[in-house]
């Protein structure tokens, strides 16, 4: 498997100088307007107090991660100008609103917003959130596989990594119902794999995946106790089933279980993490404190961080080292220059061959 010029730049950005993913989303809608409406008692959330919420969290939090993702709407214009230029930057695509069509959900890009133009606007790399079950409706999955394979060809046309997000969810039939951005505490691993596996296909042009744990967070134990070997082997079907780098979603799980869900996803082969809740929710609570908030955010959120990002360069996976590239690591093409050869990376080299 081989991976474009551009590809690989915007992976490399992404990455810290090692190659693993150290990543702070800020993408959140409905999980920071809604409380945010609701506490302020108006019938919409004030753009002022979600974009300066978000902008706390790209200043409080960029020290320690390697990228941030950013939502078009509140954090990239409130943000982007204070991120620094060293980080990767990461926009979103979905739109946090999506139809619930009688056999499942069905996702949409943001209005007036195009693979084109988050390359346009200096991203490094396009994320889109799909919501998937293999068991929904079959007009519903052909058209959730349809819009996540118009996004990856767009990708590849412009030359720029797509972030790949899953989410099971519930449906009709299912006792537990959420509408919310978390993980189904009845979720079944094998839908999460499977999942996984329909969009592993090289045709929808996945270069990274965000996963989401094949066990509800809650239920993940700690390494080494028992049940461990089991959850660890879905871990591990998890990394099959993806065929290429992948990092971990948080889902709003906890500080400790999300720790704990990354010992079991990096012993597995993943490369990072890419995570929003599980650092800075409970600053979040402190709204409308915004001192409270920073303090919060520098006292507990960051130092978190740092705890993940021992973790992260203890056990996770480079991504340029995947046995999806070969032994030699990363491969590039060159395209448009067949006469010039092939090269490959390792980590920020590129060698001829």
């Amino acid at each position: 498997m081989s991976i474009s010029a551009g590809k690989y730049w915007g992976m490399r950005r992404m990455a810290d100088a090692t190659g693993r993913f150290r990543m702070t989303a800020v993408d959140q809608r409905p999980p920071i307007k809604n409380p945010i409406r609701a506490k302020r008692g108006t019938p919409q959330a004030p753009w002022e107090d979600v974009a300066g919420f978000k902008e706390l969290l790209i200043r409080e939090l960029q020290a320690e991660s390697s990228a941030m993702l950013l939502d078009p709407h509140y954090a990239y214009p409130r943000g982007v100008t204070m991120l620094d230029a060293r980080l990767g930057l990461i926009l979103t695509l979905e739109d946090s609103i999506f139809q619930e069509a009688p056999g499942g959900r069905l996702s949409a890009e943001i209005d007036d917003w195009s693979v084109e133009k988050i390359k346009r606007a200096g991203g490094d790399a396009v994320k889109v959130l799909t919501w998937y079950r293999p068991d929904a409706a079959p007009e519903v999955c052909a058209a959730q596989r349809d819009f996540t394979q118009r996004i990856g060809e767009a990708c590849a046309r412009y030359d720029i990594p797509f972030v790949f997000e899953l989410l099971v969810y519930p449906l009709a039939k299912d006792a537990e119902q959420t509408t919310e951005y978390v993980e189904m505490k009845t979720k079944q691993a094998q839908l999460v794999i499977e999942s996984v596996r329909a969009f592993a296909d090289r045709r929808f042009g996945v270069d990274l995946f965000k996963l989401e744990s094949p066990v509800p967070a809650s239920d993940v134990p700690e390494p080494g106790s028992p049940g461990a070997a089991a959850v660890q082997a879905l871990f591990d079907e998890l990394d099959r089933a993806a065929g290429r780098p992948w990092v971990m979603l948080s889902a709003g799980a906890g500080m400790s279980e999300f720790r704990r869900v990354l010992h079991y996803a990096y012993s597995a082969g993943a490369s990072g993490y890419l995570a929003g809740r599980a650092i800075w929710l409970e600053a979040f609570q402190r709204f409308p404190d915004w001192d409270g908030i920073r303090d919060e955010l520098r006292g507990a959120a960051a130092p978190y961080m740092r705890e993940l990002n021992e973790l992260t360069s203890a056990m996770a996976r480079p991504w340029h080292t995947h046995p999806c590239y070969g032994a030699a690591g990363a491969r590039i093409e060159a395209a448009g220059a067949p006469h010039v050869g092939s090269w490959y990376a390792t980590g920020r080299r590129v060698h001829w061959l």
